[in-house]
C-alpha cells in the first residue's frame, strides 16, 4: 500500500518542523511517496536504535527569533518612514482656529425698541441688528435745520446791509468831496475880496484928503468973498457962487469919508468871508471824515456778513452731527457672519460704548504657534495639513499665509526682560498664520468656529 506525505524545506534542504512561522516566499514543499513493504519480523532491539531526544526549549527559541526578526523589519520600515516624514514636515498641536470678531457697541444713549436677530443667527453685511428710539435725535435734527435757516436769513440781511452801506458811503464821500472843493474855492474868493477891499481903503482915504483940500480952498474963497462983499467989491452973485462951491466941496468931503467907511466895511466883510469859508472848509472836511466812517461802517457790516457765513457753517456742522447721531439709532452688521454673545433686549437703556453683541466673520484661519527651531525652512505658500479636534475623522488642507514679526512673548502684556541677570534660555514660539483651502472646508463653513483646537503639519520640503 502506497502513502503520500508532504515535506517542507527552507530552500536549502533543511526540513522545517513548524512551517506556519516561516514566510511563504521562503517556504518549499515536496511530496514524497512511500511504497508498501513486506512486514518483516520484529527486529532485534539492536537493529533499531532509539533516536536522541530533542531539547524542550528548541522550538520556543526559534519562534522568538522569528518574531524578533519580523519586529525588527517592521520597526525599520516604520522608522525609515518616520524619519523621511519628520525631515520634510514640521508639526505642532499648539494651534487654534481664529476669525475676525466684530464687537457691536452703542455710540449714543438710547432705549432699545427692536432686536430683530438672535444668538448664532447668520446675518449679511448691512443687516439691522439693533434699533434705538430715534425721537430725541429727530427733534435735534429739526432744531439744527431751524438754526441753519436762521443763519442763512441773517447772512442775507448782512449781505443787503453791505450793499446799502457801501452805496451810502460812496455817495456821502462824493458829496463831501464836492463840498470840500467848494469850501476851498470860497476861501480863495474871500481872500481875493479881502485883497481888493484892502486896496480900496487907501483909495478912499486919498479921495477924502483930496476933497478935504478942495473944501478948505472953497471955504477960504468963501470967507474972502464975504469980506469983499461986505466991502462992496463983489456982487451978491459972486458970493453965492463961492458959497455954493464951498458947500459942494464940503459934501464931496463927506462923501469921500463915507467911501472910506464903506471900503473898511467891505474889507471887514471880506475878512469875515474868509472866516466863513474856512468854517465851510472845516465842515467839508468833517463831511469827508463822516463819509470815511461810512466806509468803516461798510467794513463792519461786511464783517457781520462774514460772521453770518461762519454761523451758517456752524449750523451745517450741527445739522450733520444731529443727522449722524440719528443714524446711530440703527446698528447694522459691518460684515456677514454669525451673531454671538448677544447681551441686549428690547426696553434696555444702553450707554455709549456698551457691548451689545458680536458678529463673527465668515473668514476663518488657524494660528499655529511653532517653536523657533522649526522655522528654518518654513516659508509662506507651503502646503499644510490641518486636523481639528472637533472633527477627528477629517483632515483639512491649507497654506502658510505669513509668519508673525515677533514671538508671542513680545506681544504679551508684560514682555520678559532678559537683561535682569537671571536669564534662562527658553525656546520661544512664533505664531504662524495658516489659511484654509476653500475646497477643503466645503460643508464645514458654519461648523468651524474660532477657538477650536487644531494640529498643524507643514510640508517644508
Amino acid at each position: 500500500m502506497e502513502m503520500t506525505v508532504k515535506r517542507y524545506t527552507n530552500g536549502q534542504g533543511s526540513t522545517l518542523v513548524n512551517p506556519q512561522l516561516v514566510p511563504a516566499d521562503v517556504l518549499h514543499n515536496e511530496t514524497l511517496t512511500l511504497e508498501p513493504a513486506t512486514q518483516p519480523a520484529e527486529p532485534a532491539p539492536e537493529q533499531f536504535p532509539t533516536p536522541a531526544p530533542k531539547s524542550p526549549r528548541q522550538r520556543p527559541v526559534r519562534l522568538v527569533l522569528a518574531l524578533a526578526g519580523l519586529g525588527a523589519i517592521a520597526a525599520g520600515v516604520t522608522g525609515y518612514r518616520w524619519w523621511q516624514f519628520a525631515s520634510t514636515h514640521q508639526e505642532t498641536d499648539n494651534a487654534a482656529v481664529a476669525a475676525h470678531v466684530y464687537q457691536i457697541n452703542s455710540r449714543i444713549v438710547g432705549s432699545v425698541i427692536d432686536v430683530p436677530v438672535d444668538d448664532n443667527q447668520t446675518v449679511q453685511a448691512g443687516e439691522l441688528l439693533v434699533r434705538l428710539d430715534p425721537k430725541d435725535y429727530q427733534v435735534k435734527v429739526q432744531q439744527a435745520l431751524a438754526a441753519l435757516a436762521i443763519a442763512q436769513k441773517q447772512a442775507q440781511a448782512a449781505q443787503t446791509g453791505v450793499t446799502l452801506a457801501g452805496g451810502t458811503a460812496q455817495a456821502q464821500t462824493t458829496e463831501a468831496q464836492g463840498e470840500l472843493q467848494q469850501a476851498i474855492a470860497a476861501i480863495s474868493s474871500a481872500r481875493s475880496a479881502v485883497t481888493e477891499s484892502q486896496a480900496g481903503v487907501p483909495a478912499a482915504q486919498a479921495q477924502v484928503a483930496q476933497t478935504q483940500a478942495t473944501r478948505q480952498k472953497a471955504q477960504a474963497d468963501y470967507s474972502r468973498y464975504q469980506s469983499l462983499y461986505q466991502s462992496g467989491a463983489i456982487s451978491r452973485q459972486q458970493l453965492d457962487s463961492a458959497k455954493a462951491a464951498y458947500d459942494v466941496a464940503l459934501a464931496q468931503q463927506q462923501v469921500a469919508q463915507q467911501g472910506v467907511s464903506q471900503a473898511q466895511a467891505r474889507l471887514a466883510q471880506a475878512q469875515n468871508g474868509i472866516a466863513a469859508a474856512q468854517a465851510g472848509l472845516a465842515a467839508s472836511r468833517g463831511g469827508v471824515q463822516k463819509a470815511q466812517m461810512g466806509n468803516v461802517q461798510t467794513a463792519v457790516t461786511r464783517s457781520q456778513y462774514d460772521a453770518a457765513q461762519a454761523t451758517i457753517a456752524q449750523a451745517q456742522a450741527n445739522l450733520a452731527e444731529a443727522q449722524l447721531q440719528l443714524s446711530y439709532t440703527n446698528l447694522s452688521a459691518p460684515v456677514g457672519g454669525r451673531i454671538g454673545r448677544k447681551a441686549v433686549e428690547v426696553g434696555e437703556q444702553v450707554q455709549p460704548g456698551q457691548a451689545l453683541m458680536a458678529v463673527v466673520g465668515n473668514d476663518v484661519w488657524v494660528v499655529a504657534n511653532f517653536k523657533e527651531t522649526q522655522l528654518a525652512e518654513m516659508q509662506p505658500g507651503e502646503s499644510v495639513e490641518i486636523k481639528l479636534d472637533a472633527f477627528p475623522g477629517h483632515a483639512f488642507t491649507g497654506t502658510v499665509s505669513s509668519l508673525s514679526p515677533a514671538s508671542g512673548s513680545e506681544f504679551a502684556l508684560l514682555p520678559p526682560d532678559n537683561a535682569t541677570g537671571n536669564f534662562t534660555k527658553i525656546v520661544q514660539r512664533v505664531p504662524v498664520k495658516v489659511t484654509f483651502d476653500s475646497s477643503s472646508i466645503q460643508g464645514y463653513e458654519s461648523r468651524i468656529s474660532p477657538g477650536m483646537s487644531a494640529s498643524v503639519s507643514v510640508d517644508v520640503q
